[in-house]
């Protein structure tokens, strides 16, 4: 102790006398040199004072220092620099035991049962509690393994169970109680051993029967196999080595479970191993491709088809398990796989209509093999649900198609696989046929019916090709409908006969769509007005709203290429009236630049609602069909009007606002864009110059994009050149007296029959103050200048009819609208229609001056469908 606190007062005699004592301590004790010898340590502990020893002390340190330095580096020299020869014989020594985690568990489930047995001794029930908690825990992570509960247990609870009744026995009997905490702490466990105590009745009850069988059974059970395994020997290189090394590795190798549990894949043991699957399924630390591993083994062992049906449901679902998110998409393989299984399960059920999937069935013993010949009505129904696979498959797949680039290849090839889809829901549907199962038989028929109401007879025919290598087949196929539409129409009638009003409407909104797809204008108009959604598509969900939007977007396309302008111009106003129209059709999400941002659980749920690209509809096309549709409407309108007041009053405010911008524009380059193309045309158009505006709006190159484009650019010329008589009479009328009916047949290109039922119709119509004189072959105009009251009067008879058809929207809504979606007035809502219509006909032929009031019969349809359609917010 003296060298390793010495202080700076210390002297060298003391030091030197010190130094002597320790030397002559390590002579005598010759027997332990490792003792006496001085630490190395102290070198560096000196302090200050030792600085003034002497050469002696010096010398006399250093030769200790080397003779204690000595033995550490033998000692470190043998642990870490130890040859070849040192570690064979410590490992001869030294025998390493690995133990399984079965026995490490098992180890640890008796450990625990001794420290109760301790705590029991001194009754300490606190510590008893927690160790009991510990045990129930490692005996839960036996059983998820698939492993016997352990005998020891059963003999720990039943002696828990003796020591508690003795407790409180003696509890109840004792003058000195026990305090609070071991107290309650013995009241817990006497609600804990009873609840293990029901919970494993039925291996106590085994236990206290035979307990040295029970033993036996464990013991069994857990015995490991030690097979000892040669090195194999060096085969010969040959052609049949490499057959006789995967029969070498065949039986040296076994399949085993979670654990470390050899598992057996049999016919007998099939509804245990599913009952685990089952039980495991959800948990935090389920193996999920372990479990469709395990499921295919069982499928590939099973006899019976409700052994096949059982596994089958489970796989199926077990797949759909595997991708958790919600976001991202099903893996395509495991998607193919579910699939096909979807389809085999159809095929065993079908085959064998003793079999029946049911989602509301009668309990049954799930550990049971069941036939029927043991059923009541010979039918086995078993629980599940093949609507909802399908459901769920058409989801992932419209889910894989959202996030999948859609201009590269791997979109065309997942494309590819609708066609086996669409063959899964078309055998289904004849599986519900033959079950006669009415509600999911509708689900199914609509999800046929999404498939195909969209898209030409061509890809149609590719999709219901694929039902010829089935086996089975729904009763509507194309081969017996003959016609894409005729198809349709048989898949919508049954729908609309479902007790679902939200297939109905669907089913509904997809027959127009189809119609308007195949350019069959009235039908589709006459149907979407008498169906009234209009009125109740609010109050749908938002799928509804979109699909309605389409329909409506695709209705107005219809009338254009019809060349029904001011129906297309009426239809398509309201979608393009909001600037949202990739949102409302599902085409992609809306900036929100001056309104509130979405939250990150609003966006995803947006984009979860976006629609496949291969289903959009081309807005750039959409866009090109409004503005022409405006320019047609609104160029002759403008023309008709004298006074500013009126002219602002515009049909197409998103026309007339583009038009405004580029009349302001001091430079107009070559047109670049559709808008260019389209407001240049306008402009000719007002000038008069119709070839100009014709030979603009037909080079257009999105036109291409339409189907039959060549006979659109004939109508689309047409309506130009009788639009631009119609503008050039409502400009120049003021300036003429007379006008040869010849000279603008040749000036507009148009027969003479065709000018003259233009300006008969105008004249009708009140647009135009003149009159035909047929023997001379003119048109007389007839010159008449408003005093200014008549003007007055004029704007006030405007007005009040405006406020006139604001009053019956308002009472249209608070009568005929205040239903809920789906609850509808009948009669009474479609007489209280057609007297508004009617109302508004009438003030279409009274309102207006002689030269630009009403736009003549032809807008009543116009108005009243323009009205009619509420805007989807």
């Amino acid at each position: 102790m003296s060298r390793f606190f010495r202080q700076a007062g210390d002297s060298d005699s003391d030091t030197e006398e010190s130094d002597e004592e320790l030397l002559t301590s390590g002579d005598e004790d010759a027997a332990a040199p490792k003792a006496a010898a001085k630490p190395a340590m102290s070198r560096f502990l000196r302090t200050a004072g030792s600085d003034s020893s002497s050469s002696d002390s010096e010398s006399s340190d250093e030769d200790e220092s080397e003779m204690s330095d000595e033995e550490p580096t033998q000692k470190k020299k043998s642990r870490f620099m130890r040859g070849d020869s040192d570690e064979d014989s410590e490992d001869e020594d030294v025998k390493r035991v690995v133990k399984s985690t079965k026995d490490k568990r098992l180890e640890e489930i008796e450990a625990t049962g001794k420290v109760m047995d301790n705590g029991l001794k001194i009754n300490d029930w606190v510590a008893i509690s927690n160790e009991f908690d510990k045990l129930l825990r490692l005996v839960q992570r036996q059983s998820n393994a698939a492993e016997p509960l352990p005998p020891f247990f059963v003999r720990t609870l039943l002696s828990l169970e003796n020591s508690l009744n003795a407790a409180l026995t003696k509890e109840k009997e004792a003058k000195k109680k026990m305090n609070a905490t071991n107290a309650r702490a013995l009241n817990s466990m006497k609600q804990k051993v009873r609840k293990s105590a029901k919970e494993f009745e039925k291996e106590v009850q085994q236990y206290q029967n035979d307990p040295e069988a029970f033993e036996r059974e464990f013991a069994a059970h857990t015995q490991p196999a030690d097979v000892i395994v040669p090195k194999p020997k060096k085969q010969k290189k040959g052609a049949d080595s490499e057959s006789d090394g995967e029969q070498v590795l065949d039986d040296r190798f076994t399949t085993v479970g979670k654990g470390g549990k050899a598992m057996s894949f049999s016919a007998d043991n099939i509804f245990k191993t599913l009952k685990l699957v089952h039980e495991a399924r959800g948990k935090k630390n389920t193996d999920r491709g372990e479990q469709i591993r395990i499921l295919e083994k069982l499928l590939e062992v099973a006899v019976t088809s409700y052994q096949r049906i059982r596994i089958l449901l489970a796989l199926v679902s077990s797949r759909f398990d595997y991708n958790s998110s919600i976001t991202s998409y099903m893996p395509t393989d495991l998607w193919l796989s579910a699939q096909h299984e979807v389809d085999q399960l159809i095929s065993i059920v079908v085959a064998d209509s003793s079999y029946s999937v049911q989602e509301d069935t009668e309990d049954y013993d799930e550990l049971v093999e069941r036939h029927p010949a043991t059923e009541s009505d010979g039918v086995v129904r078993i629980r599940g649900s093949i609507i909802s696979f399908v459901d769920r498959l058409d989801d992932e797949f419209t889910k894989s198609l959202q996030n999948i680039d859609p201009h590269g290849t791997e979109y065309i090839d997942r494309l590819k696989d609708e066609k086996v889809l669409y063959r899964t829901i078309s055998r289904s549907q004849a599986f519900y046929e033959q079950t006669s199962q009415p509600e999911p038989l509708a689900r199914v028929i609509m999800r046929r019916l999404e498939h195909i109401y969209s898209k030409p007879d061509a890809v149609v025919s590719a999709l219901e090709s694929s039902l010829a290598s089935s086996e089975i087949t729904p009763s509507v196929t194309l081969t017996s409908s003959a016609t894409t539409s005729s198809l349709i129409h048989s898949l919508c009638v049954h729908l609309y006969k479902a007790d679902n009003s939200l297939l109905r409407t669907r089913a509904m909104l997809s027959h127009i769509y189809h119609h308007a797809l195949h350019n069959d204008f009235y039908t589709a108009r006459d149907m979407l007005l008498m169906s009234h959604l209009q009125e109740s598509i609010h109050s749908a969900d938002v799928a509804t709203q979109i699909l309605y939007n389409r329909t409506v977007v695709q209705l107005g396309l219809c009338a254009f290429r019809c060349g029904l302008i001011k129906e297309a111009q009426a239809t398509l106003q309201d979608i393009f009236t909001t600037q949202r129209v990739k949102e409302l059709l599902a085409q992609g999400v809306h900036q929100q630049r001056f309104q509130q941002q979405l939250t990150p659980e609003q966006e995803k749920a947006e984009r979860s609602r976006q629609l496949p690209f291969h289903m959009h509809i081309n807005t750039e096309l959409l866009e090109a069909a409004f503005l022409v549709s405006s320019m047609l409407v609104e160029v002759p309108l403008l023309a008709s009007i004298e006074s500013e007041e009126q002219k602002r009053k515009a049909i197409s405010k998103p026309f007339r606002r583009l038009l405004d911008f580029a009349d302001r524009q001091v430079f107009t380059g070559p047109p670049e864009s559709t808008r260019d193309h389209i407001m240049q045309a306008s402009k000719a158009l007002q000038d008069g110059e119709w070839e100009k505006c014709r030979d603009l709006i037909q080079s257009i190159k999105i036109w291409s994009l339409m189907p039959e484009v060549t006979s659109v650019k004939e109508m689309l010329a047409k309506r130009i050149q009788e639009q631009g008589l119609r503008t050039y009479l409502f400009t120049y009328a003021p300036y003429y007296s007379t006008l040869s009916l010849s000279l603008l047949s040749r000036t507009f290109s148009l027969p003479l029959r065709s000018v003259t039922s233009m300006i008969s119709k105008m004249i009708w119509n009140e647009e135009l103050s003149a009159s035909l004189d047929q023997s001379t072959g003119v048109v007389v105009f007839h010159r008449i200048e408003h005093s200014r009251p008549q003007q007055l009067a004029q704007v006030i008879a405007d007005k009040v009819s405006a406020l006139l058809e604001q009053n019956e929207k308002v009472l249209d809504i608070k009568l005929g609208g205040s239903g809920g979606w789906g609850d509808r007035s009948g009669d009474k809502g479609e007489k209280r229609g057609e007297q508004t219509q009617e109302r508004r006909g009438r003030g279409d032929r009274t309102r207006g001056s002689l030269r630009g009031g009403p736009r003549g019969r032809g807008s009543r349809f116009a108005q009243g469908l323009g009205n009619q359609m509420t805007r989807v917010r």
